[in-house]
C-alpha cells in the first residue's frame, strides 16, 4: 500500500470516527491538525502525497499525522516493493477487518446514535475482537445481560409533569 492510499485511508476513518458519515476532506484534515495539534499543514500538501507527486514526509510531519490519527509513525511510509498483508498476524488482520466492518456498521445505523456510538466504541478499543468475545460470554450467561445494563445503564426517571395550581 501506498503512503498516499494509506492517508487517504485515514482520512475515511477519521471521518466516520469524528460522525461525519463520511470521508474527512483534505482541507478538514488541515484545518483540525492546526486547532488540535498546534501545527500547520496544508491542504495542498495533503493532495501531493495522496497522488504520489510528493512520495515521502519529513519526519516532522510524520510525527504530525501520526499525533493525529493515532497511528504508529512507522505506519505513513510506502509498503516495500513485494510487501503482502498476509505477512502479518492472521488475528491482527481479522481485527482490522473488524475494527473495519464495525465502522461501516456504525455509518449504516447513523439514525440510532446509541448504536452507532456503541459500535464506533467497540472500533476503537485496542481489541476489539476480545470485547466480541466477551459480549458473546455475557449473551450466554442467563440474567447477566439485564443485571449489567441495570447497572452501567440504570433506567432514566420519566420527566415529573406539574400541574399548574387552580386560582379561586
Amino acid at each position: 500500500m501506498t503512503l498516499g492510499d494509506k492517508v487517504r485511508y485515514l482520512r475515511e476513518v477519521e471521518g466516520t470516527l469524528r460522525g461525519f458519515g463520511r470521508t474527512m476532506h483534505q482541507s478538514e484534515v488541515a484545518r483540525a491538525v492546526r486547532v488540535e495539534q498546534g501545527s500547520t499543514i496544508t491542504q495542498a500538501y495533503l493532495s501531493q502525497v495522496e497522488n504520489g507527486k510528493r512520495k515521502h514526509l519529513t519526519d516532522t510531519t510524520r510525527m504530525l499525522l501520526a499525533r493525529f490519527f493515532k497511528v504508529h509513525p512507522g505506519y505513513l511510509v510506502n509498503d516495500p516493493e513485494g510487501y503482502h498483508t498476509e505477512l502479518q498476524s492472521a488475528v491482527r488482520t481479522s481485527e482490522d477487518r473488524l475494527d473495519l466492518w464495525l465502522i461501516h456498521g456504525a455509518e449504516r445505523f447513523a439514525g440510532d446514535v446509541e448504536i452507532s456510538n456503541a459500535l464506533l466504541a467497540l472500533a476503537r478499543h485496542p481489541d476489539s475482537r476480545r470485547c466480541f468475545l466477551l459480549l458473546s460470554e455475557i449473551c450466554e450467561e442467563p440474567g447477566l445481560a439485564d443485571r449489567l445494563m441495570d447497572a452501567l445503564m440504570p433506567p432514566r426517571a420519566a420527566p415529573v409533569v406539574r400541574m399548574k395550581e387552580k386560582r379561586s
